[in-house]
Protein backbone atom coordinates (compact mmCIF):
# COMPACT_ATOMS: atom_id res chain seq x y z
CA UNK A 1 0.00 0.00 0.00
CA UNK A 2 1.01 3.47 -1.21
CA UNK A 3 0.58 6.51 0.47
CA UNK A 4 1.04 10.00 -0.26
CA UNK A 5 0.27 13.22 2.09
CA UNK A 6 0.38 16.29 0.57
CA UNK A 7 0.34 19.77 2.62
CA UNK A 8 0.75 23.49 2.68
CA UNK A 9 4.08 22.72 5.74
CA UNK A 10 6.09 19.86 6.29
CA UNK A 11 8.40 19.51 8.68
CA UNK A 12 10.71 16.96 6.86
CA UNK A 13 14.52 16.22 8.33
CA UNK A 14 17.81 16.94 6.05
CA UNK A 15 21.38 16.85 7.47
CA UNK A 16 20.34 15.71 11.38
CA UNK A 17 17.85 18.16 12.09
CA UNK A 18 14.56 19.22 11.07
CA UNK A 19 13.47 21.61 8.01
CA UNK A 20 10.86 23.15 6.81
CA UNK A 21 9.33 21.80 3.29
CA UNK A 22 6.80 24.31 1.59
CA UNK A 23 3.93 22.84 -0.44
CA UNK A 24 5.79 19.07 0.15
CA UNK A 25 4.68 15.81 0.16
CA UNK A 26 5.62 12.54 2.52
CA UNK A 27 4.93 9.27 0.57
CA UNK A 28 5.37 6.09 2.53
CA UNK A 29 4.82 2.08 1.41
CA UNK A 30 3.17 -0.26 4.03
CA UNK A 31 5.75 1.21 7.10
CA UNK A 32 8.14 2.57 5.64
CA UNK A 33 8.70 6.53 4.12
CA UNK A 34 9.69 6.17 0.93
CA UNK A 35 10.17 10.08 -0.38
CA UNK A 36 9.94 13.41 1.13
CA UNK A 37 9.97 16.30 -0.82
CA UNK A 38 7.81 17.66 -3.83
CA UNK A 39 7.14 16.48 -7.13
CA UNK A 40 6.62 12.40 -6.67
CA UNK A 41 6.03 10.55 -10.12
CA UNK A 42 5.55 6.67 -9.10
CA UNK A 43 2.29 5.11 -8.20
CA UNK A 44 0.14 5.69 -5.25
CA UNK A 45 -2.75 3.59 -3.80
CA UNK A 46 -3.86 6.69 -1.67
CA UNK A 47 -3.20 10.26 -2.54
CA UNK A 48 -4.32 12.56 0.15
CA UNK A 49 -4.73 16.59 0.02
CA UNK A 50 -4.20 17.77 3.94
CA UNK A 51 -3.90 21.62 2.23
CA UNK A 52 -3.37 24.32 5.07
CA UNK A 53 -1.95 21.95 7.69
CA UNK A 54 1.67 21.25 9.20
CA UNK A 55 2.63 17.62 8.82
CA UNK A 56 5.18 16.70 10.79
CA UNK A 57 6.58 13.35 12.84
CA UNK A 58 3.99 12.06 15.06
CA UNK A 59 4.57 13.46 18.94
CA UNK A 60 6.66 10.87 21.52
CA UNK A 61 4.91 11.17 24.67
CA UNK A 62 7.34 9.46 27.66
CA UNK A 63 5.66 10.14 30.52
CA UNK A 64 1.90 9.65 29.07
CA UNK A 65 -1.17 9.61 32.14
CA UNK A 66 -2.79 6.33 31.44
CA UNK A 67 -5.07 7.18 34.12
CA UNK A 68 -8.29 9.46 35.11
CA UNK A 69 -7.02 12.66 35.46
CA UNK A 70 -6.01 13.45 38.99
CA UNK A 71 -4.61 17.19 38.83
CA UNK A 72 -7.53 18.35 38.46
CA UNK A 73 -8.03 17.05 42.06
CA UNK A 74 -4.67 17.38 43.50
CA UNK A 75 -2.84 20.33 41.78
CA UNK A 76 -5.07 22.80 44.02
CA UNK A 77 -4.54 21.39 47.73
CA UNK A 78 -3.32 23.45 50.30
CA UNK A 79 -1.00 22.71 52.83
CA UNK A 80 -3.68 21.85 55.39
CA UNK A 81 -5.08 19.50 52.72
CA UNK A 82 -2.45 18.13 50.46
CA UNK A 83 -1.44 15.36 52.88
CA UNK A 84 -4.53 13.88 52.73
CA UNK A 85 -4.34 13.14 49.15
CA UNK A 86 -2.08 10.86 49.86
CA UNK A 87 -2.39 7.33 52.22
CA UNK A 88 -2.65 7.14 55.44
CA UNK A 89 -0.30 5.01 57.69
CA UNK A 90 -3.25 2.77 58.51
CA UNK A 91 -4.71 2.43 55.35
CA UNK A 92 -1.62 1.07 54.08
CA UNK A 93 -2.13 -2.56 56.13
CA UNK A 94 -5.57 -2.59 54.31
CA UNK A 95 -5.27 -1.02 50.86
CA UNK A 96 -7.64 -1.83 48.04
CA UNK A 97 -8.14 -1.45 44.18
CA UNK A 98 -10.77 1.69 44.09
CA UNK A 99 -11.44 0.05 40.72
CA UNK A 100 -12.91 -3.31 39.34
CA UNK A 101 -10.67 -4.84 36.35
CA UNK A 102 -13.08 -4.12 33.89
CA UNK A 103 -12.93 -0.17 35.05
CA UNK A 104 -9.30 0.07 34.61
CA UNK A 105 -9.54 -1.29 31.49
CA UNK A 106 -11.91 1.46 30.26
CA UNK A 107 -9.50 4.07 32.09
CA UNK A 108 -6.90 2.80 29.77
CA UNK A 109 -8.82 2.73 26.47
CA UNK A 110 -9.89 6.40 28.06
CA UNK A 111 -6.63 7.63 28.37
CA UNK A 112 -4.74 6.31 25.06
CA UNK A 113 -8.06 7.49 23.10
CA UNK A 114 -6.79 10.82 24.53
CA UNK A 115 -3.08 10.42 23.48
CA UNK A 116 -4.47 9.84 20.06
CA UNK A 117 -6.70 12.83 19.63
CA UNK A 118 -3.97 14.52 20.80
CA UNK A 119 -1.50 13.54 18.04
CA UNK A 120 0.68 11.71 19.50
CA UNK A 121 2.12 8.25 17.93
CA UNK A 122 4.36 6.69 20.60
CA UNK A 123 3.96 6.94 24.13
CA UNK A 124 5.13 5.41 27.36
CA UNK A 125 2.60 4.98 29.97
CA UNK A 126 2.29 6.51 33.74
CA UNK A 127 -0.32 5.20 35.68
CA UNK A 128 -1.34 6.29 39.68
CA UNK A 129 -0.56 3.62 42.48
CA UNK A 130 -2.49 5.86 44.74
CA UNK A 131 -5.92 4.00 43.43
CA UNK A 132 -4.23 0.54 43.53
CA UNK A 133 -4.04 -1.85 46.19
CA UNK A 134 -0.25 -2.14 45.54
CA UNK A 135 0.91 -1.61 41.95
CA UNK A 136 0.14 -2.42 38.40
CA UNK A 137 0.12 -6.25 37.40
CA UNK A 138 0.86 -8.20 34.62
CA UNK A 139 -2.91 -8.87 33.55
CA UNK A 140 -3.34 -4.85 33.30
CA UNK A 141 -0.54 -4.26 31.22
CA UNK A 142 -1.69 -7.36 28.93
CA UNK A 143 -5.00 -5.91 28.64
CA UNK A 144 -3.46 -2.22 28.00
CA UNK A 145 -1.19 -4.06 25.36
CA UNK A 146 -4.16 -4.96 23.23
CA UNK A 147 -6.02 -1.91 23.71
CA UNK A 148 -3.13 0.00 22.44
CA UNK A 149 -2.81 -2.39 19.54
CA UNK A 150 -6.53 -1.81 18.58
CA UNK A 151 -5.90 1.63 18.98
CA UNK A 152 -2.69 1.69 16.26
CA UNK A 153 -0.56 3.56 19.02
CA UNK A 154 3.00 2.76 19.46
CA UNK A 155 4.08 1.55 22.90
CA UNK A 156 6.66 1.05 25.26
CA UNK A 157 4.68 -0.97 28.10
CA UNK A 158 5.37 -2.63 31.34
CA UNK A 159 3.70 -2.82 34.76
CA UNK A 160 5.04 -0.55 37.65
CA UNK A 161 5.99 -2.02 40.74
CA UNK A 162 7.57 -0.74 44.00
CA UNK A 163 9.03 -2.18 46.95
CA UNK A 164 7.57 0.68 49.05
CA UNK A 165 4.31 3.29 49.60
CA UNK A 166 4.68 7.15 50.46
CA UNK A 167 2.31 7.52 53.62
CA UNK A 168 1.31 10.16 55.88
CA UNK A 169 1.49 10.19 59.71
CA UNK A 170 -1.17 12.10 61.84
CA UNK A 171 1.25 14.88 62.62
CA UNK A 172 1.59 15.55 58.77
CA UNK A 173 5.08 13.64 59.15
CA UNK A 174 5.79 11.60 55.13
CA UNK A 175 6.97 8.55 55.19
CA UNK A 176 7.66 5.34 53.24
CA UNK A 177 6.75 1.64 54.49
CA UNK A 178 7.91 -1.06 52.65
CA UNK A 179 7.13 -4.23 51.92
CA UNK A 180 10.12 -5.71 49.58
CA UNK A 181 8.77 -8.92 48.80
CA UNK A 182 5.36 -7.31 47.05
CA UNK A 183 8.37 -5.36 45.21
CA UNK A 184 10.45 -8.25 44.21
CA UNK A 185 6.69 -10.19 42.83
CA UNK A 186 6.24 -6.60 40.86
CA UNK A 187 9.50 -7.12 39.26
CA UNK A 188 8.56 -10.92 38.13
CA UNK A 189 5.41 -9.89 36.93
CA UNK A 190 7.63 -7.20 34.61
CA UNK A 191 9.89 -9.69 33.27
CA UNK A 192 7.07 -11.64 32.77
CA UNK A 193 5.25 -9.19 30.69
CA UNK A 194 8.68 -8.63 28.47
CA UNK A 195 8.47 -12.23 27.27
CA UNK A 196 4.69 -11.22 26.77
CA UNK A 197 6.03 -9.19 24.47
CA UNK A 198 8.16 -10.90 22.43
CA UNK A 199 5.25 -13.61 22.41
CA UNK A 200 3.21 -10.95 20.86
CA UNK A 201 5.69 -10.25 17.94
CA UNK A 202 4.20 -6.70 17.49
CA UNK A 203 6.54 -4.02 16.34
CA UNK A 204 3.86 -1.30 18.53
CA UNK A 205 4.45 -2.96 21.56
CA UNK A 206 8.04 -2.80 22.99
CA UNK A 207 8.49 -3.93 26.57
CA UNK A 208 10.26 -1.31 29.12
CA UNK A 209 10.55 -1.42 32.74
CA UNK A 210 8.69 1.14 34.22
CA UNK A 211 9.20 1.31 38.36
CA UNK A 212 7.68 3.90 40.71
CA UNK A 213 9.24 6.60 42.51
CA UNK A 214 12.80 6.09 43.69
CA UNK A 215 11.67 6.26 47.11
CA UNK A 216 9.26 3.66 47.12
CA UNK A 217 12.04 1.59 45.86
CA UNK A 218 14.95 -0.13 48.11
CA UNK A 219 18.37 -0.77 46.89
CA UNK A 220 17.90 -4.48 46.13
CA UNK A 221 15.08 -3.78 44.05
CA UNK A 222 17.13 -0.83 42.48
CA UNK A 223 19.96 -3.16 41.99
CA UNK A 224 17.86 -6.14 40.06
CA UNK A 225 16.08 -3.41 38.41
CA UNK A 226 19.68 -2.63 36.60
CA UNK A 227 20.66 -5.95 36.25
CA UNK A 228 17.33 -7.17 34.47
CA UNK A 229 17.44 -4.20 32.31
CA UNK A 230 20.91 -4.53 30.86
CA UNK A 231 20.43 -8.25 30.52
CA UNK A 232 17.02 -7.93 28.43
CA UNK A 233 18.44 -4.66 26.69
CA UNK A 234 14.84 -2.55 27.80
CA UNK A 235 14.70 0.75 28.82
CA UNK A 236 14.26 1.80 32.15
CA UNK A 237 11.82 4.82 33.31
CA UNK A 238 12.09 5.62 36.68
CA UNK A 239 10.51 9.01 38.47
CA UNK A 240 13.24 10.51 40.05
CA UNK A 241 14.75 13.72 40.86
CA UNK A 242 11.38 15.54 40.96
CA UNK A 243 10.84 16.91 44.36
CA UNK A 244 12.30 18.14 47.85
CA UNK A 245 10.01 15.17 49.51
CA UNK A 246 11.74 12.67 47.21
CA UNK A 247 14.99 14.03 48.20
CA UNK A 248 14.92 13.94 52.26
CA UNK A 249 13.10 10.58 52.46
CA UNK A 250 16.09 9.03 50.48
CA UNK A 251 18.44 11.63 52.46
CA UNK A 252 16.60 9.50 55.55
CA UNK A 253 16.37 5.91 54.60
CA UNK A 254 19.66 5.62 52.32
CA UNK A 255 21.81 8.52 53.21
CA UNK A 256 22.58 9.70 49.98
CA UNK A 257 20.95 11.93 47.41
CA UNK A 258 19.09 10.14 44.80
CA UNK A 259 21.09 10.75 41.92
CA UNK A 260 23.76 8.93 44.13
CA UNK A 261 21.35 5.81 44.79
CA UNK A 262 20.68 5.92 40.94
CA UNK A 263 25.07 5.61 40.71
CA UNK A 264 25.26 2.62 43.35
CA UNK A 265 22.11 0.82 42.05
CA UNK A 266 23.87 0.74 39.04
CA UNK A 267 21.01 2.35 36.76
CA UNK A 268 23.32 5.17 35.55
CA UNK A 269 25.12 2.28 33.18
CA UNK A 270 21.28 1.42 32.22
CA UNK A 271 18.93 2.89 29.11
CA UNK A 272 17.61 5.11 31.62
CA UNK A 273 14.72 7.89 31.15
CA UNK A 274 13.92 10.50 34.05
CA UNK A 275 10.82 12.13 34.33
CA UNK A 276 10.80 15.52 35.68
CA UNK A 277 14.80 15.71 36.72
CA UNK A 278 14.15 18.69 38.48
CA UNK A 279 15.82 18.58 42.09
CA UNK A 280 19.45 18.72 41.19
CA UNK A 281 22.15 20.87 42.30
CA UNK A 282 21.38 23.42 40.16
CA UNK A 283 17.33 23.76 41.97
CA UNK A 284 16.48 26.40 44.21
CA UNK A 285 15.92 24.33 46.89
CA UNK A 286 19.41 22.88 46.41
CA UNK A 287 22.45 25.10 46.38
CA UNK A 288 21.25 26.64 43.13
CA UNK A 289 23.90 26.06 41.00
CA UNK A 290 26.10 23.60 39.31
CA UNK A 291 28.34 21.59 40.75
CA UNK A 292 28.55 18.67 38.92
CA UNK A 293 25.05 17.17 38.73
CA UNK A 294 24.42 17.20 35.06
CA UNK A 295 27.75 16.35 33.90
CA UNK A 296 26.97 13.22 35.64
CA UNK A 297 23.58 12.77 33.72
CA UNK A 298 24.92 13.48 30.39
CA UNK A 299 28.06 11.54 31.19
CA UNK A 300 25.82 8.63 31.77
CA UNK A 301 23.27 9.02 28.94
CA UNK A 302 20.53 9.96 30.90
CA UNK A 303 17.26 11.12 29.04
CA UNK A 304 15.38 13.56 31.17
CA UNK A 305 11.83 13.58 30.18
CA UNK A 306 10.59 16.96 30.63
CA UNK A 307 6.93 17.44 31.85
CA UNK A 308 6.98 21.13 31.85
CA UNK A 309 3.06 21.70 31.88
CA UNK A 310 2.79 19.53 34.95
CA UNK A 311 5.92 20.64 36.62
CA UNK A 312 3.88 24.51 36.04
CA UNK A 313 0.64 23.24 37.28
CA UNK A 314 2.66 21.84 40.50
CA UNK A 315 4.51 24.89 40.85
CA UNK A 316 8.22 24.06 39.39
CA UNK A 317 10.31 25.04 37.05
CA UNK A 318 13.19 22.99 35.60
CA UNK A 319 16.45 25.23 35.91
CA UNK A 320 16.89 25.12 33.01
CA UNK A 321 16.11 23.66 29.14
CA UNK A 322 18.71 25.53 27.82
CA UNK A 323 21.44 24.57 30.79
CA UNK A 324 20.56 20.71 30.63
CA UNK A 325 20.72 20.81 26.83
CA UNK A 326 24.18 22.61 26.71
CA UNK A 327 25.29 20.37 29.28
CA UNK A 328 24.48 17.37 26.88
CA UNK A 329 21.23 16.24 28.78
CA UNK A 330 19.02 14.26 26.00
CA UNK A 331 15.56 16.30 27.23
CA UNK A 332 12.23 14.57 25.87
CA UNK A 333 9.19 15.41 26.63
CA UNK A 334 6.14 14.40 28.52
CA UNK A 335 2.69 15.49 29.75
CA UNK A 336 2.30 13.70 32.82
CA UNK A 337 -1.75 15.29 33.33
CA UNK A 338 -4.44 15.30 31.31
CA UNK A 339 -4.77 17.10 28.15
CA UNK A 340 -2.10 15.28 27.08
CA UNK A 341 -1.50 17.92 24.77
CA UNK A 342 2.43 18.24 23.98
CA UNK A 343 1.97 21.37 21.67
CA UNK A 344 0.18 23.39 24.96
CA UNK A 345 3.13 21.84 26.88
CA UNK A 346 6.01 22.61 24.27
CA UNK A 347 4.76 26.49 24.63
CA UNK A 348 4.52 26.63 28.54
CA UNK A 349 8.28 25.15 28.32
CA UNK A 350 9.43 27.76 26.16
CA UNK A 351 8.20 30.86 27.94
CA UNK A 352 9.39 29.16 31.15
CA UNK A 353 12.52 29.28 29.94
CA UNK A 354 12.85 33.07 29.01
CA UNK A 355 11.64 33.56 32.75
CA UNK A 356 13.97 31.10 34.57
CA UNK A 357 16.95 32.89 31.92
CA UNK A 358 15.98 36.08 31.32
CA UNK A 359 16.39 35.51 27.97
CA UNK A 360 13.56 35.68 24.70
CA UNK A 361 15.91 33.46 23.30
CA UNK A 362 16.05 30.82 26.14
CA UNK A 363 14.57 27.95 25.04
CA UNK A 364 13.27 28.27 20.75
CA UNK A 365 10.43 26.57 20.30
CA UNK A 366 12.16 24.40 17.13
CA UNK A 367 14.32 23.38 20.19
CA UNK A 368 11.04 21.94 22.46
CA UNK A 369 9.96 20.85 18.82
CA UNK A 370 13.10 18.96 18.65
CA UNK A 371 12.55 17.21 22.05
CA UNK A 372 9.28 15.97 21.30
CA UNK A 373 10.30 13.96 18.36
CA UNK A 374 14.00 13.51 18.03
CA UNK A 375 14.60 13.31 21.74
CA UNK A 376 11.97 11.01 22.29
CA UNK A 377 13.46 8.48 19.48
CA UNK A 378 17.08 9.46 21.78
CA UNK A 379 15.65 8.15 24.90
CA UNK A 380 14.25 4.83 22.82
CA UNK A 381 17.22 4.19 20.41
CA UNK A 382 15.39 4.23 17.91
CA UNK A 383 16.76 6.59 14.90
CA UNK A 384 13.97 5.43 12.65
CA UNK A 385 11.23 7.84 14.71
CA UNK A 386 11.25 11.32 15.39
CA UNK A 387 11.85 12.38 11.86
CA UNK A 388 10.59 12.45 8.01
CA UNK A 389 13.02 10.75 6.04
CA UNK A 390 13.04 7.96 3.65
CA UNK A 391 13.47 4.72 5.48
CA UNK A 392 11.96 5.83 8.95
CA UNK A 393 9.19 4.57 10.05
CA UNK A 394 5.86 6.00 8.88
CA UNK A 395 4.99 8.08 11.72
CA UNK A 396 2.83 11.52 10.74
CA UNK A 397 0.76 14.24 12.43
CA UNK A 398 -0.98 16.45 10.55
CA UNK A 399 -2.03 19.99 12.43
CA UNK A 400 -4.63 22.39 11.02
CA UNK A 401 -3.88 25.96 10.87
CA UNK A 402 -6.79 27.62 8.93
CA UNK A 403 -8.67 28.20 11.77
CA UNK A 404 -9.30 32.19 12.09
CA UNK A 405 -9.41 31.65 15.78
CA UNK A 406 -5.14 30.63 15.63
CA UNK A 407 -4.51 34.47 14.36
CA UNK A 408 -2.20 34.91 10.84
CA UNK A 409 0.41 32.50 9.83
CA UNK A 410 4.05 33.67 10.32
CA UNK A 411 6.18 30.49 10.61
CA UNK A 412 3.80 27.60 11.12
CA UNK A 413 5.63 26.14 14.10
CA UNK A 414 5.62 29.44 16.16
CA UNK A 415 2.08 29.80 15.06
CA UNK A 416 1.06 26.17 16.35
CA UNK A 417 2.88 26.51 19.35
CA UNK A 418 1.97 29.93 20.40
CA UNK A 419 -1.34 29.97 19.28
CA UNK A 420 -2.87 26.42 18.95
CA UNK A 421 -2.97 23.52 20.34
CA UNK A 422 -3.18 19.60 19.84
CA UNK A 423 -6.81 19.44 19.59
CA UNK A 424 -5.88 20.43 16.15
CA UNK A 425 -4.97 17.49 15.35
CA UNK A 426 -6.76 15.99 12.20
CA UNK A 427 -4.65 13.19 10.69
CA UNK A 428 -2.32 11.13 12.18
CA UNK A 429 -0.57 6.98 11.11
CA UNK A 430 1.56 5.08 13.02
CA UNK A 431 3.55 2.42 11.28
CA UNK A 432 1.99 3.49 7.98
CA UNK A 433 -1.57 2.52 9.31
CA UNK A 434 -4.05 5.58 9.72
CA UNK A 435 -5.07 5.79 13.90
CA UNK A 436 -6.67 10.06 13.69
CA UNK A 437 -8.65 10.57 10.52
CA UNK A 438 -10.50 14.03 10.02
CA UNK A 439 -10.08 14.08 13.63
CA UNK A 440 -11.61 11.40 14.77
CA UNK A 441 -10.63 7.81 15.56
CA UNK A 442 -12.64 5.02 13.19
CA UNK A 443 -14.62 2.70 15.80
CA UNK A 444 -14.36 4.30 18.64
CA UNK A 445 -17.57 5.76 19.92
CA UNK A 446 -16.01 9.23 22.44
CA UNK A 447 -19.22 10.68 23.71
CA UNK A 448 -19.87 7.10 24.98
CA UNK A 449 -15.76 6.77 26.49
CA UNK A 450 -16.55 10.13 27.65
CA UNK A 451 -19.68 9.10 29.97
CA UNK A 452 -17.92 5.55 31.57
CA UNK A 453 -14.80 8.22 32.04
CA UNK A 454 -16.70 10.90 34.54
CA UNK A 455 -18.38 8.22 35.87
CA UNK A 456 -15.10 6.14 37.10
CA UNK A 457 -13.77 9.66 37.89
CA UNK A 458 -16.52 10.11 40.47
CA UNK A 459 -15.76 6.87 41.87
CA UNK A 460 -12.56 7.78 41.87
CA UNK A 461 -12.46 11.23 43.70
CA UNK A 462 -14.68 9.36 46.38
CA UNK A 463 -11.99 7.04 47.76
CA UNK A 464 -9.97 9.49 48.70
CA UNK A 465 -11.75 10.13 51.48
CA UNK A 466 -11.26 6.58 53.16
CA UNK A 467 -7.26 6.79 52.88
CA UNK A 468 -7.53 10.43 54.25
CA UNK A 469 -5.21 10.77 57.79
CA UNK A 470 -7.94 12.96 59.14
CA UNK A 471 -10.52 11.32 57.83
CA UNK A 472 -12.19 13.86 55.94
CA UNK A 473 -14.74 13.59 52.78
CA UNK A 474 -13.54 13.59 49.22
CA UNK A 475 -15.86 17.36 49.78
CA UNK A 476 -13.85 18.30 52.21
CA UNK A 477 -10.76 17.54 50.23
CA UNK A 478 -11.86 18.60 47.16
CA UNK A 479 -13.43 22.31 47.97
CA UNK A 480 -15.79 23.63 44.64
CA UNK A 481 -14.18 26.90 43.54
CA UNK A 482 -17.55 28.47 44.30
CA UNK A 483 -19.96 28.03 46.70
CA UNK A 484 -23.22 26.00 45.21
CA UNK A 485 -25.74 28.73 43.93
CA UNK A 486 -28.94 28.74 46.57
CA UNK A 487 -32.05 28.82 44.66
CA UNK A 488 -34.18 31.98 46.29
CA UNK A 489 -37.94 32.35 45.71
CA UNK A 490 -38.59 35.24 43.10
CA UNK A 491 -39.97 37.90 43.67
CA UNK A 492 -43.26 38.60 44.78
Amino acid sequence: MRTRWRAAHVLAHQDGHHALLRDGEAVWEDDTLIHVGRGWKGHLDQDVDLGDRLVMPGLVDLDALADIDHLVLDSWASSDRGPGLQWSRAYADRSRDVFSAADRSTIRTYALVQLALHGITTYMPIASEVHSSWAETFDELADMAETSRRIGLRGYLGPSYRSGVNVVHPDGRRDVTFDEERGRAGLRDAERFLDHVVELGDPLVRGALLPCRIETLTPELLRATADLALRRDVPVRLHCLQGTTERDLVRRNHDCTPLELLSRSGLLGTRLLVPHGLVIDRHPSVYGEDRGDLAVLADAGVSVVHCPQTSLRYGDVLHSFGSYRRAGVNLCLGTDSFPPDLVRGMDTGVHLAKVVDGRADAAPAEAYVEAATLGGARALGREDLGRLVPGARADLVAFRLDDIRDGVLDDPVRTLLLNGSARQATHSVVDGRPVLVDGRLPGVDTDELRRRAQSLFGKMRAAYGERDVHGRSADELFPPTFPDFEEMPPPQ
